[in-house]
């Protein structure tokens, strides 16, 4: 039971982080131009298959060894998810749009189209808080069978997996009405 409170404790800590410019942090470090020459390179339903298994290894790895490694490795699950899905997201963007360079607060404004968060005229703060708690919910919905070693590691893989790939079809479906928006980030 402390192994829990342990492991709820980060899961906690880590959507504060996440609310505090952790999103945009992570959105100025991913190369757009080499997801535009990926995309060209190998398609965009590859592109999406190539991160959907890049976020299932972190998903393996934090479970692969039960309570003790889910501990340790949901910082970087949780990392390498919402990488992932920010490189999915970019990637259909510039598929559809045949541009790469996408700002900050379009972007941010996409994410709360995606995980149907209520955006109204400009993003706060507060909208962050609750994209980062919606990604930990569905990304938190498995934690229980994670803690049992191997069975642990099948389940993070597969949950990760089928994040990213559900991202990849909420923004593929959004794309035809989603134009350059211009919305401040407070």
């Amino acid at each position: 039971m402390d192994t829990l409170n342990k492991i709820r404790s980060n899961i906690t800590f880590n959507l504060e982080e996440l609310s505090q410019g952790a999103f945009k942090r992570i959105f100025t470090h991913i190369d757009q131009l080499g997801i535009k020459q990926g995309v060209d390179k190998i398609g965009i339903d590859r592109f999406v298959e190539q991160c959907a298994r890049l976020a299932a290894t972190t998903g393996v790895i934090s479970g692969g060894g039960g309570a003790l490694t889910m501990a340790i490795g949901i910082p970087f699950d949780l990392l390498n998810m919402i990488t992932q899905q920010f490189r999915v997201t970019l990637g259909i963007i510039y598929y559809h749009r045949g541009t790469y360079n996408v700002s900050f607060d379009e972007f941010v404004s996409i994410l709360a189209v995606v995980f149907q968060v209520e955006a109204g005229v400009a993003i706060t703060k507060t909208i962050l808080e609750r994209v980062a708690e919606k990604m930990m919910i569905r990304l938190g919905s498995k934690t229980a069978g994670r803690l049992i070693p191997i069975v642990g590691a099948v389940i993070g893989g597969s949950t990760n997996y089928l994040f990213i790939k559900r991202v990849a079809v909420s923004v593929k479906r959004l794309q035809p009405r989603l134009h350059p928006l211009t919305i401040h980030v407070e």
